[in-house]
Order: C-alpha cells, then sequence, then structure tokens
C-alpha cells in the first residue's frame, strides 16, 4: 500500500476528467470530492470511483455539460441535473439551498436527473462551513430489499447530517447507509477479491454469502432489519419520489447499461442563525459534546469520540501522510490515465516502490 500525496492526485483527477470533456470547475468539484473521501479513510466513495465516471461519459451515460434547470418556490428548490455528474449537480443544489437558507432560514433542495455524486458528509461540511444544519439524502440504483423479501428493491439510500463547527471543534458530522454497510465497500471487496463479513449480504437465493460477487448479484441487508428498510424507504420517497427521479428498481446504475441512472438527492438546511446568535451555538454545542465524552467507558474503550471526530482526524493526519493507494488501484489508475493520454509518471513510480 503506497501513500501519495494529495495534491498530485488532484491534478491528475482534474486532467482525466477534461480530456473526457468535463469543464475545468466542474472536474475540480469532482475531484475534491473524491479524494475528501480518501482522505477522511471512506475508500469506498474516492478516487476509486474516477474509472466509472470516466466509462459513464465516454458511453454518454453521463452528461460532462449538463444545462442544469433550477425552479425556485419559496423555500423550495427543484433541481434537474440535466444527467450530470452527482458532485457538480449537487454543488449547484446546495449553494441554491444555502442561499434561499440565508432568508428565510429553511430550504428544501429536491434533485432530479443526477447520478452517483460521492459521501454525503462532503455536502454537509461544506454546508456546516456557512453555518448550516443540513440533512442530505440520495437514493441509488437497487441494493437491498425491503423487509422481509429476498430481492433487492431499495437504494442502500444514505443519509447524512452535518452541523457547523465551533471555535473549538470540527462540524459534527453523520453519515450512513441504510444498510449494514455501504455498497461501495462490496464493490470495493469484490474488486480486491477479498470476502465480505457474514451478515452483510445474501445471494441471488436469499441466503448469507461472504463472496462479494454473489453479494452484488443479491442484496445488502438494510441495518437495523425492519428499521433500516424502513429508513431507506423514507429516503427514496424524499430523493426518489418527490424530487421527480427514478425510485426503486427503476434507478439505473452507472457501471453498465444504456440509460441514465437518473438519481435523486434531497437536501434540507436549516440556518443556525435563524434560532440562536453564533455565540450561543458554540456554547452549546461544546456543553453537549464535553457532557456526552465525558460519559463513563466500557471496557476496552479509551476514549468516546462524536460522529465526524475520527473522520476529522483521519483527514488531518491524511493531508500530512498521503492518501493509501493499493497496487491495484495504482495501475487501474494508470491504465486510465494512458487511456486518456494524461501524464502519470508518479503513479509508475509508486507502482515501481510498492512492488520492491
Amino acid at each position: 500500500m503506497e501513500r501519495i500525496s494529495f495534491d498530485p492526485l488532484y491534478r491528475l483527477t482534474i486532467k482525466i476528467l477534461t480530456r473526457v470533456g468535463v469543464p475545468k470547475r466542474d472536474a475540480a468539484t469532482v475531484s475534491d470530492a473524491l479524494l475528501r473521501a480518501d482522505l477522511e479513510g471512506v475508500e469506498s466513495h474516492g478516487i476509486c470511483r474516477l474509472p466509472v465516471y470516466v466509462r459513464g461519459i465516454q458511453e454518454k451515460r453521463i452528461n460532462p455539460v449538463p444545462r442544469i434547470r433550477v425552479r425556485r418556490l419559496g423555500g423550495v428548490i427543484q433541481v434537474d441535473g440535466d444527467n450530470g455528474l452527482g458532485q457538480v449537480v449537487s454543488r449547484q443544489a446546495v449553494s441554491e439551498a444555502i442561499t434561499s437558507a440565508r432568508q428565510t432560514g429553511v430550504s428544501v433542495s429536491a434533485v432530479s436527473h443526477s447520478n452517483h455524486n460521492g459521501a454525503a458528509s462532503y455536502y454537509c461540511q461544506r454546508a456546516a462551513e456557512e453555518g448550516m444544519v443540513m440533512i442530505a439524502m440520495t437514493n441509488s440504483p437497487s441494493g437491498i430489499p425491503p423487509a422481509g423479501g429476498r430481492k433487492a428493491f431499495l437504494g442502500t439510500n444514505p443519509i447524512a447530517f452535518g452541523f457547523p463547527p465551533t471555535k473549538k471543534r470540527p462540524p459534527l458530522i453523520v453519515d450512513m447507509s441504510s444498510s449494514v454497510v455501504a455498497r461501495g465497500k462490496v464493490m470495493l471487496a469484490a474488486k480486491k477479491g477479498l470476502p465480505i463479513p457474514s451478515g452483510w449480504a445474501i445471494d441471488e437465493s436469499g441466503e448469507r454469502t461472504t463472496d462479494p460477487k454473489a453479494a452484488l448479484k443479491g442484496a445488502v441487508l438494510p441495518f437495523g432489519g425492519a428499521k433500516g428498510s424502513a429508513l431507506a424507504t423514507a429516503i427514496e420517497i424524499l430523493s426518489g419520489m418527490l424530487s421527480g427521479a427514478a425510485f426503486g428498481s427503476h434507478v439505473q446504475s452507472m457501471d453498465g447499461g444504456g440509460s441514465s441512472a437518473n438519481v435523486g438527492h434531497f437536501f434540507i438546511l436549516i440556518h443556525v442563525a435563524h434560532l440562536m446568535d453564533r455565540q450561543e451555538y458554540d456554547r452549546r454545542m461544546d456543553q453537549f459534546i464535553e457532557e456526552m465524552k465525558s460519559v463513563p467507558l466500557i471496557q476496552g474503550a479509551t476514549e468516546i469520540f462524536y460522529p465526524g471526530e475520527r473522520r476529522y482526524h483521519r483527514y488531518m493526519e491524511r493531508k500530512q501522510s498521503g492518501i493509501p493507494i493499493s497496487e491495484e488501484l495504482c495501475e487501474e489508475l494508470a491504465r486510465l490515465a494512458t487511456h486518456c493520454d494524461v501524464e502519470h509518471d508518479f503513479l509508475q513510480r509508486s507502482h515501481a516502490a510498492g512492488t520492491k
């Protein structure tokens, strides 16, 4: 496992995306979102997704230059992403909602005709920096069965919550899938040829499996049984049905097939300043976190971390030491760069160092 610093990977991603027709500003947005996930240790939503995005663009299943349409009605914003890259569409949807929430206190942005938009936490962090509480949701291709079913129908449908940082602490970020594990982790295990833990997924016949390839043909299980299935259902209705996007089995995978994915997103923003001044927010949030972290520990635990705290520590550590890139991913990125006629000597040097 080689560590590569952020900057060369950031530049490489931008160059590859611009080679396939993505405007530079949009390429920078996608690159930043993917690599932020890698820096935070969420590799399933990081640069490993780049080959899938490029293939989708080249096969004309993703529009590299979308004409995003926005309709505003009070604090409600409807965004038609014109089949653009999910990060690009979500950037505009969140920007519109931030502007609206500053005026009204609360804003909702419902998005249709989008694609995979990476880690939901990325948008929560951006909103948190603007003094906003955010709830971010997205649907996805069928990945988990409804409670009692053995065939995937609902997406693994993540939901994230973001709360602004205080002067003492980074933002509190909750980011979780409706499934036991994000489907991207199963995809990553399949790519690496590694087994998955029992209890993550079932195969096509409804039996539990540790084979990630069988799991991808079957279904990932919802967390908490019927509770996770219910949460995925609610997210599907908000992100898919109410937004005007596809829902359930109608959401297409961006890694194959001939039609656009029509993924939907749903963002809810609350301007903290409409509830209390920032000093009061900081004082109360710091008190809340300090009291939570002072709860007596169970045997074996060394510290209580609030949601997003370890993610932030990992981000700071990897900004200094570099992002771990497996030999397999290094080779895949090198092939992609060659295919797009982009210089990638640093990947070849990293691969050579990793094989010594």
